[in-house]
């Protein structure tokens, strides 16, 4: 899913959780980590978030531990999605957690996807959607802005730039082309210089500087 108007709709879609939905799909974090993100580590001045827990669902009940690498990163945080999440930690404490279900509890992947989300992605032609999707589209839109695989795999939080490669080799097929265009300006840049040099370069064979008398 790399359309951004059709992510657009989605946002639109599934209403009171758009930023939820914007949050992973410019961020690329996974839906545990999400669903884990605490106030205080949201940093607001230096756009960034701190992701150091996730959660999951054993046995019916959430359980927080470490990333899926077990490693902190930090990831950042566009600027148009400052406001909103200023907004939406207003007044919680450090450890509340920055989303919740409308009850205040831990937020649940399938409890999301039943409520609003797969409806909202059928209704835009878009049945079988899944919120880790959004992952890919995090990746497909900071690829599409020129970032490299190293920043990909730092946002992303996967163990190996070769991972990031194997999962999303898609995504950075269009660089060969940048780099093919690239060489090429380079190598006018050369023969325009090496035209110069020719023309109004000196003639060194001319020029011989005197010899040196000894003294």
């Amino acid at each position: 899913m790399g359309d951004l108007a059709v992510e657009l709709e989605v946002f639109e879609a599934v209403g009171g959780y758009g930023l939820i939905i914007r949050v992973l799909a410019y961020t690329g974090l996974r839906w545990g980590e999400l669903a884990a993100l605490r106030v205080r580590r949201v940093d607001l001045v230096k756009r960034r978030l701190l992701v150091a827990e996730s959660v999951t669902e054993v046995n019916g009940r959430a359980v927080f531990g470490t990333p899926k690498t077990h490693q902190r990163r930090s990831v950042p945080l566009p600027r148009f999605l400052v406001e909103p999440m200023a907004t939406q930690i207003a007044g919680r404490s450090g450890d509340e957690l920055v989303f919740t279900s409308p009850a205040g509890e831990v937020l649940r992947n399938n409890n999301l996807r039943r409520r609003v989300f797969d409806r909202a992605a059928e209704s835009i032609g878009l049945a079988g959607l899944t919120p880790h999707e959004l992952r890919h589209t995090a990746a497909s839109l900071a690829v599409a802005e020129g970032a490299n695989v190293k920043a990909v795999q730092r946002m992303l939080g996967h163990a190996s730039a070769a991972m990031t490669l194997d999962v999303y080799a898609d995504l950075f097929e269009d660089d060969l082309d940048q780099v093919a265009d690239r060489l090429d300006r380079a190598a006018g840049r050369a023969a325009a210089d090496s035209v110069r040099t020719e023309v109004v370069g000196p003639d060194l064979d001319a020029v011989r500087p005197g010899r040196r008398k000894h003294g």
